[in-house]
């Protein structure tokens, strides 16, 4: 077991080896935490673990291997930490599936659309496969990245098409990457949700981030396809609401870490620190759908509805149980 002091805090954090997954790395490092870097590629996150130790003098850093999207992988990982590690304290679902330019469905080595897997399914079959290790931690907390494309849900027309989340109807109905990836980060939100009532008999609590507009990383950038690969890096260099890596990478170390969000539980936070309320169910007029995007006050409503929450837990649930046929 690589872990032999008890007392040392340990945070493991998926899509560790760039982006904010990488600057909260450093973050939790630079205060003496033991970082376990998730990552699908080792050769990025050995890569990673070099200049977090050189950013930090941190020689508590592990680097280890998981495909979020694969059942398979997360259950062989899982396994694995618990073996290497005696506890976790804090674990963020920070590892995001966003393809751009893709104009076909994509699907999971277990048969799901690729978004969901990634995004929704893989951040809770791992986060159940580690109860055991989060319980013996004095304070265990649980972060999953969210995003402002939820606003699209302020569109009362808007909903998660959940029966279509194995490709049931692929078909038939065509395929938006934007819009998957905006259900999707509406889905972990109903998760959230939901694990926060689930888990906290077990002294865990699960919160969600809202990521607003950040500055992308070149490797991101390179993902882009035709004009979107030239255009990205001029949007975000004059957008003056776009927040630095390390600034989000300080929100994931303050909501994991700090007294303040200690008793908060299953709860979406922004990068204010504000902890969201649901927008008044009903029509929103014009003036108020404007000011919601503009500066988001509250989370959609479609994030207090019951049913909503109750439909993605009992799907998700199901999924993690009963892995799909290959196809």
């Amino acid at each position: 077991m690589q872990d032999t002091d008890s007392e040392s805090k340990i945070v493991l954090i998926t899509g560790a080896n760039s982006g904010i997954g990488k600057a909260a790395a450093t973050r939790f490092a630079t205060e003496g935490w033991t970082v376990i870097l998730a990552c699908r590629n080792l050769e990025k996150g050995e890569a990673a673990k070099r200049e977090i130790q050189s950013a930090t003098a941190s020689q508590n850093i592990g680097v280890m291997e998981v495909d979020v999207a694969s059942f398979t992988s997360i259950h062989k990982f899982c396994t694995e930490v618990k073996l290497r590690y005696s506890h976790i304290d804090v674990l963020i679902n920070n590892a995001g599936y966003f393809n751009h330019g893709i104009k076909t469905y994509q699907f999971s080595p277990d048969g799901l659309e690729l978004t969901f897997a990634t995004n929704v399914f893989g951040p809770l079959l791992l986060t159940e496969l580690l109860l055991g290790h989060l319980e013996k931690s004095r304070d265990p907390r649980v972060l999953n990245a969210s995003s402002t494309n939820i606003k699209n849900f302020f569109d009362p027309k808007r909903a998660i098409e959940f029966d279509n989340l194995r490709g049931e109807i692929s078909d038939k109905r065509p395929y938006t990457v934007y819009k998957m990836y905006g259900d999707s980060k509406m889905g972990l939100i109903l998760l959230t949700i939901r694990m926060g009532q689930e888990y906290r008999k077990r002294g865990v609590k699960v919160n969600a981030v809202m990521i607003p507009v950040t500055r992308i990383s070149r490797e991101t950038m390179k993902n882009f396809s035709g004009i979107f690969r030239i255009i990205a890096p001029l949007i975000q260099n004059l957008n003056p609401f776009a927040l630095s890596q390390k600034r989000m990478g300080e929100c994931y170390f303050r909501i994991c870490t700090s007294m303040e969000f200690r008793e908060v539980n299953g709860k979406l936070i922004d990068s204010d620190y504000r902890v969201m309320l649901p927008a008044p169910k009903g029509k929103m007029n014009p003036f108020q759908i404007i000011r919601e995007l503009l500066r988001t006050r509250h989370a959609p409503a479609y994030t207090d509805d019951s049913e909503n929450i109750e439909m993605m837990w009992n799907l998700s649930q199901e999924v993690i149980k009963n892995p799909l046929h290959r196809r």
